[in-house]
C-alpha cells in the first residue's frame, strides 16, 4: 500500500512539474560560469529537475550500499556467535550444581546456609 501511495505521489509531482514547465516557455539566459547559453525555460525547468532526480537517486544508492554493507557484517557476527555459543553448549553440558553445592565451592562463602 505504500509503494501505491509513493507512486501516486510521484504521479501528481511530475504532473504539477510538466504543466509549470510547459506554462513557462519564454527563452532565459543561462550562466554556466565559463558560458553563457540562450534556453527555453521549460528546458532549464526540466534539466534541473532531472538533475535533482539524479542526485537524489545517486545519494539513496549510496546509503543503500553502505546499510548493505553493515547487514553483511551483521550477519557475520551473528554466525560467529551463534556458533560459539553452539560450542559452549557442547563442550558444558552436565547439569548445574545446585544452590547448596555451589555455596560449597563458592570462593566467597564460608560454607553456611544462614542467609537462607
Amino acid at each position: 500500500m505504500k509503494f501505491q501511495w509513493t507512486l501516486i505521489l510521484g504521479i501528481v509531482f511530475a504532473l504539477i512539474v510538466a504543466i509549470f514547465a510547459v506554462i513557462n516557455v519564454d527563452p532565459v539566459t543561462v550562466n554556466f560560469g565559463f558560458s553563457e547559453a540562450e534556453l527555453p525555460l521549460i528546458l532549464v525547468i526540466l534539466g534541473s529537475v532531472l538533475m535533482g532526480g539524479i542526485i537524489m537517486g545517486s545519494v539513496g544508492l549510496f546509503r543503500l550500499f553502505i546499510a548493505q554493507r553493515k547487514v553483511k557484517q551483521l550477519e557475520a557476527e551473528n554466525k560467529q556467535l551463534n556458533e560459539q555459543l553452539t560450542e559452549a553448549q557442547k563442550a558444558n553440558t552436565g547439569e548445574l550444581p545446585s544452590r547448596q553445592e555451589y555455596r560449597k565451592t563458592a570462593p566467597d562463602s564460608s560454607g553456611d546456609s544462614a542467609a537462607e
